[in-house]
């Protein structure tokens, strides 16, 4: 079985309905279990050391109000940009509520599935919300031609979580015009070996585009909270306008600057050849499972699954240990779907045997 099928109105970008939970996330899965975590996107086994002891090393500055400057232009030099298209935020997530509260939009539409902040934030902000629905027939591939010619902000994934698919550039530059914002959520493309269609270079030259980029996944530093968002300058004002003083900690400044280094950036991209060859492992195993269909092809550091009775399924697999994400809360799926994060291969292949063990074998 797949997910519901859409409303005509929500698959042109009507208005969305309030089914499923826009705030559950992977985290739920784990909280105050002893679990092996297969529903949170962040890398195992990070931050690493020598993250950790710059980020130790920046406690001594903490009777200081934050100067963000020196993160500020790290992040601009890592991007070829101007450091006045620079903002850093307090995760990616503090960058939906800015846009919601900067950015004036009559029909503002998030494309689904996706991560589901960005909606969530736009709704507070009081905006009737629509939406764009991706198809599992088409591989949730987007079609820019299915965005509203008349939505004026337009919010998609890339590579989305948690379809794990990764959108050519050309077919995102296509729904960039005057008039409207383009916000691109790229919080997983530094796991995508050469951050192959990326916007982020081309911010300034494509009207209303606005990049968000996460260092919390690849350095596991969701706690810490630092990201940063990527576009014009006016935009970049108007943004911090909406942001109170000081939003970003001084430890999350030292990571933000450490992460932009030359030899972080090695190690990122040395990180995610390694998630794309653990991926492969994990697609093979996954391919025992007749009743198990995987969505992509999947590019990030996670696939979505569907399989019957995937409530169920979720259920034993963590009586056997094993946290999964569920996927029907995520708008455009349903019942059948689960979300897995990439591990190592060892950790692959605990959780195959589990797998086989609830399903009852290959």
């Amino acid at each position: 079985m797949t997910g519901p099928a859409p409303t005509a109105a929500a698959a042109r970008g009507g208005p969305a309905s309030d089914a499923v939970d826009l705030r559950h996330h992977g985290d739920a899965e784990v909280r105050g279990a002893d679990l092996t975590d297969l529903a949170v996107n962040v890398r195992a086994g990070t931050p690493p050391a020598w993250l950790k002891a710059r980020i130790a090393g920046s406690l001594d500055g903490l009777a200081a109000y934050p100067d963000g400057r020196a993160a500020r232009r790290a992040v601009a030099v890592r991007h070829g940009l101007p450091a006045e298209q620079v903002l850093l935020t307090a995760g990616a997530a503090e960058a939906f509520v800015l846009l919601a509260r900067a950015v004036r939009a009559r029909r503002p539409v998030v494309v689904h599935p996706q991560f589901t902040e960005p909606e969530a934030a736009l709704r507070d902000a009081g905006y009737a919300v629509g939406r764009v629905l991706l198809a599992e027939r088409d591989g949730f591939r987007l079609d820019p031609a299915a965005v509203p010619d008349d939505a004026d902000l337009v919010v998609v994934g890339n590579p989305t979580n948690p379809t794990s698919v990764l959108h050519p550039a050309g077919a995102l530059a296509a729904l960039a015009r005057p008039g409207r914002t383009l916000v691109v959520d790229e919080a997983f493309m530094d796991a995508v070996p050469g951050e192959r269609e990326s916007l982020a270079g081309r911010v300034g030259g494509l009207p209303g585009l606005v990049v968000l980029r996460s260092l919390t996944k690849t350095w596991g530093l969701a706690g810490l909270r630092i990201g940063y968002v990527l576009a014009g300058e006016e935009t970049v004002a108007e943004l911090a306008r909406a942001q109170p003083l000081w939003p970003v900690s001084t430890p999350a400044l030292a990571a933000a600057e450490a992460c932009c280094a030359p030899a972080a950036l090695a190690e990122a991209a040395a990180a995610a050849e390694e998630i794309a060859a653990d991926r492969a492992h994990l697609l093979a195993r996954l391919a025992e499972f007749p009743s198990v269909a995987v969505a992509g092809p999947a590019a990030g550091p996670f696939v979505l699954v569907r399989l019957p009775g995937a409530a169920a399924v979720r259920a034993a697999l963590r009586a056997r240990g094993f946290a999964v994400r569920r996927g029907d809360t995520f708008p455009g799926l349903g019942p059948d779907w689960l979300r897995l994060a990439v591990r190592d291969r060892a950790t692959t292949d605990r959780f195959a045997a589990a797998l086989a063990d609830v399903l009852g074998g290959p």
